[in-house]
């Protein structure tokens, strides 16, 4: 990516800023999309160091308003579109934003890609379009269910990224990562859950349903994992999973982070943060083997390292001020 002008939308997010950072440390020249709001807050990147965020250009818009999209996108080389609603509990009562947000956003993104003539457009998607795994390990042509608006928008939004490559050729390639972890990422997740109870100083951890599986990603091995789909021509035309090829069930991941923290420390199940039965993704165990065939890329970060370098960060107390652990974040 080294001398390549590069948009990131989502750059103010979790995945997002690990990748902005990530495609510094390549070379790459860095436009970062973020979220426009009044306090004129980046999000996660105000917490870059100094030294990333001086080589950086930032645009603050919407990715639901095309106008500010297209002014984003001039001059760039190549998009990694990021920015989405991604809380499941939240689509169940908010499902509109997650329409115009994920599916509209998207198309306003390829849109203005195509009409710059941009050389590579990612579009990112979820390991939850698969839902509950029907074969494992999933790999690209498992069915897609939507089980929830959240992953009925992430479909939409895939369908409609697949489309513009089929109908204007359009150089995209849909990057689908597993249930990505680490520093930084949102309360509304299971491990900055457990972990911000645990610091708190709670040994009665409220949890929802603990036997669902998920393959987890640590956040740097998803940043790379974009890098190299962007950099492999292969793949233009094609969705591509980054998955590490295993899995771990809520109850067992929870018993790791407690055993790292308190031992001490017990589950209590909280009804209020169980999914409906049809709604819940049982099992997600995915594929790698299309990366592995198209790129360089293996994950570098076993699950027990990535826990431990997670908690690390979490253990800063200006960092785990940003999270409320006595709120269910949905």
């Amino acid at each position: 990516m080294r001398g390549k002008k590069v948009l990131v939308t989502g750059a103010d997010g979790f995945i997002g800023s690990h990748l902005v950072e990530e495609l510094i440390r390549n070379g790459a020249k860095v436009r970062a999309f973020c979220f426009y709001n009044s306090f004129n807050s980046w999000g996660w990147i105000d917490s870059l160091p100094d030294d990333i965020k001086d080589q950086l250009e930032i645009f603050t818009g919407d990715i639901r308003d095309p106008n500010g999209v297209k002014t984003a996108l001039q001059g760039m080389d190549v998009v990694f579109h990021l920015a989405a609603l991604i809380a499941i509990p939240f689509s169940y009562h908010s499902p509109d934003s997650y329409i115009d947000t994920n599916i509209k956003g998207t198309l306003n993104i390829i849109q203005a890609a195509r009409d710059l003539g941009l050389e590579r457009v990612l579009v990112t998607s979820t390991s939850e379009v698969y839902g509950t795994a029907h074969y494992i390990p999933i790999d690209e042509k498992h069915p897609r269910q939507p089980q929830s608006p959240y992953s009925a928008s992430k479909i939409g939004a895939d369908c409609i990224a697949e489309s513009f490559y089929k109908s204007f050729d359009l150089p995209i390639t849909i990057v689908r990562p597993f249930n990505t972890y680490g520093p930084r990422q949102s309360a509304r997740a299971v491990i900055p859950t457990v972990i911000t109870q645990l610091l708190n100083g709670e040994e009665q951890i409220k949890l929802g349903d603990l036997s669902p599986t998920r393959d987890l990603l640590f956040v740097k091995d998803t940043a790379r994992g974009f890098i190299e789909i962007a950099q492999s021509s292969s793949l233009i035309g094609e969705d591509c999973n980054i998955a590490t090829e295993t899995e771990i069930s809520i109850g067992d991941l929870a018993h790791e982070i407690i055993s790292q923290i308190n031992p001490k420390a017990v589950i209590v199940q909280d009804v209020t943060r169980i999914r409906p039965t049809k709604s819940e993704v049982f099992r997600l165990y995915g594929s790698a083997a299309r990366i592995k065939e198209h790129t360089n890329w293996n994950a570098n970060f076993s699950l027990t390292d990535g826990i431990a370098e997670t908690i690390s960060w979490f253990k800063d107390k200006n960092n785990l001020s940003h999270y409320k652990h006595d709120i269910y974040n949905i």
